[in-house]
């Protein structure tokens, strides 16, 4: 069976790992800036998942979730 053709401009798919591979595969997503330093700080900490057991994404997803928070608090504050 061939492979689908990917339409320019569009994303790639993420690799699949191999089972028993035990590897972390990248997820290969693309974050596009916001405009917003705080809000692009926070999302750019996502970038450091690539590649790492998903066993330690809890800790990056919580630090990302209080920072997104506190930025909108901050906005309701303004």
């Amino acid at each position: 069976m061939p492979e689908p053709e990917i339409p320019a401009g569009a994303p790639a798919p993420a690799p699949v790992p191999l089972p028993g591979s035990g590897e972390p595969l990248p997820l290969g997503v693309e974050l596009s800036p916001t405009g917003h330093p705080a809000v692009d700080a926070g999302l750019a900490r996502l970038e450091a998942l690539d590649g790492v057991p998903t066993d330690a994404h809890v800790a990056v997803y919580e630090d990302v979730h209080q920072r997104l928070a506190d930025t909108l608090a901050a906005l309701d504050r303004d």
